[in-house]
Formats: structure tokens, sequence, C-alpha cells
């Protein structure tokens, strides 16, 4: 009984092994596996490996992207810098650029982020009006009050604006769409599968390094 569980153990190690080792050694191509923007757009920091994530929280490819990307994101080291730019196609899905950005001021975005998400994938709420949306925060434990306020700022409302012109700045035609130092773009549907994604991001991230951060 030892020996089978051994053997099955060296079994499984050896299979585990392997997909690393295919996952490593998968070919990335310019024009394949992402894309270069015609023009570079601005870096908000310096010496650091920028990482943007357009996304919409009513995306089911977002929501099914995430527990990927943010496994990622967990093990990067501090020369990698990643931030999140809400995408709004349509005028109507202003409202949620809005929360994304209230619940930021607000220094909650990291602890509901994903909670709005399964709220809207999984709950089936729409959160498209500003009723619907501070009924929801409030649900979370925020004051109601104390969220529209932020939620209609100035600060808030220009952020929400500035990030659609974003949005059509870095020609994004769909999410989730990653874009890293301010050229290179690339997402699951690009790459091909969630994980190819993951695997041209390394390496972009290791191109970056080698270019010495440069654009």
């Amino acid at each position: 009984m030892i020996s089978i569980t051994k053997g099955l153990f060296t079994f499984l190690a050896l299979v585990c092994l392997s997909g690393i080792v295919v996952a490593q050694g998968q070919k990335i191509e310019e024009g394949f596996d992402y894309r270069i923007l015609p023009i570079a757009q601005p870096l908000e920091s310096k010496g650091k490996v920028e990482a943007i994530e357009f996304f919409w929280y009513g995306c089911p490819h977002c929501y099914d992207f995430e527990p990927e990307l943010m496994s990622w994101v967990k093990r990067q080291p501090k020369d990698v810098v990643f931030r999140r730019v809400p995408v709004a196609f349509r005028d109507d899905f202003m409202p949620h650029s809005q929360l994304f950005y209230a619940l930021e001021a607000l220094g909650k975005g990291d602890a509901l982020n994903e909670k709005v998400m399964y709220a809207m994938h999984k709950e089936n709420k729409r959160l498209l009006t500003e009723s619907e949306i501070a009924d929801w925060v409030a649900s979370q434990g925020i004051d109601r009050n104390t969220f529209l306020a932020t939620y209609r700022s100035f600060a808030v409302v220009s952020k929400a604006r500035t990030a659609k012109q974003l949005t059509e700045a870095y020609r994004i035609d769909g999410v989730p769409t990653i874009v890293m130092q301010g050229k290179y773009v690339t997402s699951p549907s690009i790459a091909g599968t969630k994980a190819k994604a993951i695997a041209v991001m390394d390496h972009l991230e290791e191109k970056i390094r080698k270019d010495k951060y440069k654009q």
C-alpha cells in the first residue's frame, strides 16, 4: 500500500512538473499572443513594470478571469505596479465606473470589487441606478449618505470620465484587456486562454525588465 501511494505521488508530481515545463515553454509571439499599440501611452510610474486591467463589473469574462489575475498580482515583486481602469462602452455603464472610483476613494476597493462582481454575476443584481448601487453598498456596511456624497463628487465623476477617455486612447474594444508598459496589449481572447494570457504577462514583464522599463 505504501509503495503504491509513493508511486502515485511520484506520478502526480511528474505530471505537475511537466505541466509547468509546458507552460514555461510556450512560444509567445507578437501579433498572435499580444499586440503593440501604435502610440504608447504615458506611464504613471517610472522605473516600474506597469500593468493595467481594463474591465467592466458586468463582464462575465472579467469575472471569470478574476481568480487567475489576482493570483498573478499577488505574486508580483515590488517593481510591478498594477491598477484597474473601468470601461464604459455605453453611457448607461458609467454608474459602474463611478462605483469603482467611489469605493476606491473610500478605501474599500480591494475589499469590495470582487463582491460587486459576485453580486452582479451570481445574485443577478444589475446595479445600474444610483439607488440600486447605494442600497447594495449600504448592505456591505458603508454609510449610504457618505457613499452617495463620494459617488456624486466632482473627483469621482471626473475619474470616471477620464477612464472613458483612456479606454479610447488605449483602443480598448473588449474586456478584460491587459496593457503593460503603456503599449503591450493582451487578454485571454487574444492569447487564446486565461492560462496563456498569464504566461504572456509573465513574458512581457521580463521583457520590460530587460529593456530597463523603457517604453
